[in-house]
Formats: C-alpha cells, structure tokens, sequence
C-alpha cells in the first residue's frame, strides 16, 4: 500500500489521545473518530480504555454501534483495550449499557478491584516477539471465558486471559498505550495493511466527501 494505513480511535470518552500519539510515532494516519460516517474511511480502528458504560451509551446515541459491526463484518481490524475490550465482547454479566458484541468472549468488568489496586506486569504475547510486553492494568477487566475460534494472545501467571484474538478483531484487558509499548499498534498498522492491499478501497469505503472529491 503506497500510504500509511488509516489507523482511527474512537474518540467518544477516555484515553483515546494517548492512543493517537502512538500511531502518529509510529507512522500511522491517527483519525479521531466521533461520527459513523468516519468508520468508511478507516483501515483499523482502535476502541481506548475509559468508562465502557459512557463508551457504550454515546457509541448507541450516535449510531456509530451498528456501522461498527458492518465494518468489522467486512474484515476491518479493530482492538478493544481494558473499556474497548468490554465494549467489544459478546457477553459481560451486569453491564447496564449497550455493547458492541462482537467477540466470542465474557469480560469480568473490575476484576482485579479499584483503581487502587491498578498494577504493572510484563506479560509474555507470542505474536509480538520474544521481548516481554509492559502493560498497565486500571481498574481492568479479565477474560473469563473465550469461545472456540478465539485465540488467547496472553495470560497472566496465575492464569487469567487478558488478550485475545478472533480474525480480525482484538481486546486486551491492559493498557499498552500507557507504557510506550507500541507493538499492538505496530501489529494493527500491519492488520490494517494486509485488510486494504488487495488493491484501493478495497475493504475499506470512501467517505463520502472524499469520494465526491475524487470524483469533481
């Protein structure tokens, strides 16, 4: 692809901005996205961590829950962290507010107490290399349970599932962003490159304002 891939972050609540410096770092073309229209354009997107309740109640008022679920239908890659990866699962028990549903996975909000009790640990991620990746649990959750076509990426040592995998969509339970570990957004940038190479536009729509441009 001739261009840096479009890497947007859902903009609605949360650490989105820290997640738009890292792709900037890295290369990417970082989009703030607050309207459904603006997921046409994307070649990835990445749900921050936040308040997945907040999260999930302006993602249902501005409609931007059912154009998630066609893009991701269509192969776009999309990585939840810690509230985006509430939001993302198919099952999260006493969540009061809309979700995504769209990972074979039940999420534990708050698993490991408050924010308080928020901790650091190097987590083995074998897709991401040999190097241990630095993550920052806040107030996270924890996978409890992963459906059949649901690969885990890490574990923590006692056990518990805090990344997972299922095609083209990713949740982890930690906040990479909050380390200056870029190799998640590394790995969507290159999720988001192979998505788009079969040629332009392909698995991925114009916005409509760029493609009335193009066309003029």
């Amino acid at each position: 692809m001739g261009r840096s891939p479009h890497v947007g972050v859902l903009g609605l609540q949360g650490d989105f901005a820290e997640h738009l410096h890292t792709l900037r770092e890295i290369g990417a073309d970082a989009i703030d996205v607050r309207r459904p229209e603006q997921l046409g354009d994307l070649d990835a997107l990445i749900i921050p961590g936040g308040e997945s309740t907040t999260i999930g109640k302006l993602a249902e008022r501005y409609e931007i829950i059912p154009a998630l679920r066609e893009r991701i239908a269509e192969g776009m890659p999309v990585w939840g962290t810690c509230a985006g990866a509430i939001f993302m699962a198919k099952d999260v028990p006493g969540h009061p507010h809309p979700i995504l549903s769209a990972m074979d996975i039940s999420v534990e909000r708050n698993a490991f107490g408050r924010q308080l009790d928020s901790f650091e640990a190097d987590l083995t991620v074998p897709i991401l290399g040999d190097t241990p990746v630095h993550a920052v649990f806040i107030r996270a959750p924890v996978i409890e349970a992963v459906g059949p076509d649901v690969d885990v990426l890490a574990r923590l040592d006692d056990g518990r599932i805090v990344a997972v995998r299922e095609r083209n969509v990713i949740a982890t339970a930690f906040h990479p962003e909050l380390a200056d570990e870029t190799r998640f957004h590394r790995l969507m940038a290159t999720m988001a490159t192979e998505h788009d190479d079969p040629g332009e536009g392909a698995g991925r729509r114009p916005h409509p304002t760029r493609r009335a441009r193009n066309a003029s």
